[in-house]
């Protein structure tokens, strides 16, 4: 599970049949401390979040065939929580 902050939206005209009716957000991951770490992915979002919210994103894709409870889906992520407070010990 990596944690993540909504980036923004992916929105297209033809896409696999899976993807009709789903939203697609693009997410920057972070650290612990809540820094980007310059990597993204494509997630499907499974909780209804939107941009600027910091999320939990599983990113593998049997994982995630088995949140969308499709088990040849063409899926490799899923947002699947928001997240409201991270506490560390720095």
């Amino acid at each position: 599970m990596q944690l993540g902050k909504i980036r923004g939206a992916i929105h297209s005209t033809i896409n696999h049949s899976f993807y009709n009716g789903r939203k697609l957000l693009i997410v920057d991951y972070l650290d612990y401390k809540s820094k980007p770490t310059g990597e993204y992915v494509i997630a499907v979002d499974t909780v209804g979040t939107g941009a600027g919210e910091t999320v939990l994103v599983i990113d593998e894709g049997n994982s995630a065939r088995q949140i969308v409870d499709r088990a040849n889906a063409p899926v490799r992520a899923v947002i699947v929580g928001v997240v409201d407070q991270i506490s560390t010990r720095d």
